[in-house]
């Protein structure tokens, strides 16, 4: 006998449908009987309306269907056909992980038993079997293979996270929208201030000084790259009353390596800053290489209390001059991607907000599609995460890109942080989104030369300069790697070098709001007014 489906709308319950006054029926649930083999077969269709393929026209499930507007059809017709878990050693541990556990929670909670009860043990050991026999499981196989011959699918909550997805893009593009009409912006040519913008590949041919340093509970020392300014850079003035430049400490994101942030520290020492990076192991590409041949979990928000340990190592190590680094440069500038910008600033001295875990509890009720950074958020509460920061006196500034915090900063954000601070987002990030990860962040802002940056066009990895041969192994598409990296990476390098000259003494007047355009790929810079400005036109 084949599995059913069953299907039950709960009245009071907010429903994305078009028609949704039709089911306003005074009982107290709807439940409509649907085989598995017809909904696959609607999933393959292509029908108007919720119509089946000829001969099933007048079937229940058509009926029914046909009262969900047009796109929340889509959105479930792909959701059904979707590949829900790609190769089998990434997936196996990633059901081990703490982030699988609980994709697997919220599926259970959409998907039931006939009883009410949740699915989530079921789904981890079918999902376990499926993997033992084929690389791709996809949302209609699992049903099928879940040992229940009835199910009970909550269609609203179905449909909730079927159009997360599409809702954050049309919201991101609303938002571009209302930014690129923000009147305190004005178009200033890159340039304009004498300067041409400097490529991604400046300092190419360049190789960097490797050392390591020590750190407390590592049972290896921790690798460096540095990246020292060439005799022909410009040097540290000597100017009576004009300070030394400040060394900058780049730090990569979850997976990433100091080869991938390597375009970056070799232009800006080009430019004349002496630049070290780091990488973390235990959260790099050879630990995500472990995850991907099924050999450990992926890494996660676990990892944080490490790499500030690394980027404590990394301080005492210069402030007892055992860096390379050349003349005694003038403290220094924190800069991370990722996962990587969330240790900048807590390394800075931005310490969480209280309760963290009442808020995980309140917001994580649905499964973030479009934000996976509140899993990793989520996570910190789990971690020995130090509770007092000691920042160094010495550092200058922070620079963060594609970085979070909406959950660990919700009301204070940057506002008690007293140095400046550059935040670049992208509008194709749907990894930590702008909106929620990094304008929210953002204001209230505390120092007048911060900045938040967003670039039109650039996603969560823009950022990161790939090899071919990585790109190869993680499948990187255009929705990961965006639009035309390398002139969002010129633009980037850009933007960061006009902001460490802010950070220079003598105090200098920040980067103004303005919007700049580098090889089709536009910029917008916001001060803390300008992007109050912003903040208020996207609210309804």
């Amino acid at each position: 006998m084949a599995a059913s489906l069953l299907v039950a709308w709960t009245p009071g319950v907010a429903m994305p449908l078009a028609a949704a006054e039709v089911l306003d029926i005074h009982l107290e649930s709807l439940r409509l009987p649907i085989s598995l083999e017809q909904l696959e077969t609607w999933s393959l269709s292509k029908g108007r309306r919720g119509e089946l393929p000829q001969g099933e026209a007048n079937s229940d499930l058509a009926v029914w269907f046909s009262l969900l507007d047009g796109e929340s059809q889509e959105d479930l017709r792909q959701l059904l056909r979707a590949t829900l878990v790609r190769d089998q050693g990434f997936s196996r541990q990633l059901l081990d992980s703490w982030a699988g556990s609980q994709m697997l929670a919220e599926v259970g909670r959409v998907l039931t038993t006939p009883t009410g009860q949740s699915t989530t043990p079921l789904l981890r050991v079918t999902l376990s079997r499926l993997l033992e026999e084929r690389r791709e499981v996809s949302v209609l196989a699992l049903l099928r293979a879940l040992p229940e011959q009835r199910l009970q699918l909550q269609l609203d909550g179905l449909l909730e996270l079927a159009q997360q997805w599409r809702l954050e893009l049309n919201r991101q593009v609303k938002a571009l929208r209302q930014l690129e009409a923000l009147g305190q912006l004005q178009a200033r040519p890159v340039g304009a201030d004498g300067q041409a913008p400097r490529g991604p590949e400046a300092g190419r041919g360049d190789q960097p000084l490797r050392m390591t340093v020590a750190v407390p509970g590592r049972p290896e020392p921790l690798p460096l790259e540095i990246w020292k300014p060439p005799p022909t850079a410009t040097p540290p003035t000597a100017t009576v009353g004009l300070g030394r430049r400040p060394w900058l400490l780049i730090m990569p994101g979850l997976g990433g390596t100091a080869e991938q942030m390597g375009w970056l520290a070799a232009a800006l020492a080009e430019q004349g800053w002496p630049t070290v990076v780091l990488q973390h192991p235990g959260s790099d590409a050879v630990a995500m290489r472990a995850t991907l041949e099924g050999l450990r979990p992926p890494p996660g928000a676990e990892t944080l209390p490490q790499r500030l340990a690394d980027l404590q190592a990394v301080l005492s190590a210069q402030k007892q001059g055992l860096l390379p680094l050349g003349p005694k440069p003038d403290g220094v500038v924190l800069i991370g991607h990722s996962l990587g910008g969330v240790a900048a600033l807590l390394g800075a001295g931005l310490p969480p907000e209280v309760g963290l875990e009442r808020r995980c509890k309140k917001f994580v009720d649905r499964l973030p599609l479009t934000n996976p950074s509140l899993l990793l958020q989520c996570q910190l509460p789990r971690t020995a995460l130090p509770v007092v920061f000691r920042p160094t006196d010495e550092i200058r500034g922070v620079v963060v890109y594609n970085s979070f915090g909406s959950l660990l900063w919700p009301q204070r954000g940057l506002g008690t942080l007293p140095i400046p601070v550059l935040m670049v987002g992208g509008s194709l990030d749907l990894v930590t989104p702008p909106i929620a990860e990094q304008l929210s962040l953002f204001l209230p802002v505390g120092h007048d030369r911060s900045r938040l940056v967003l670039v039109d066009g650039a996603s969560h990895f823009s950022p990161v300069r790939v090899s071919a041969r990585e790109q190869a192994l993680l499948q990187l598409g255009t929705d990961l790697v965006g639009a035309s990296p390398e002139a969002v990476q010129t633009l980037l390098l850009h933007l960061t070098g006009a902001f460490l000259k802010s950070v220079e003494p003598p105090p200098a007047q920040g980067l103004p709001p303005q919007r700049l355009q580098v090889g089709g790929v536009k910029a917008y810079v916001m001060d803390g007014p300008s992007a109050a400005a912003w903040r208020h036109r996207l609210r309804p």
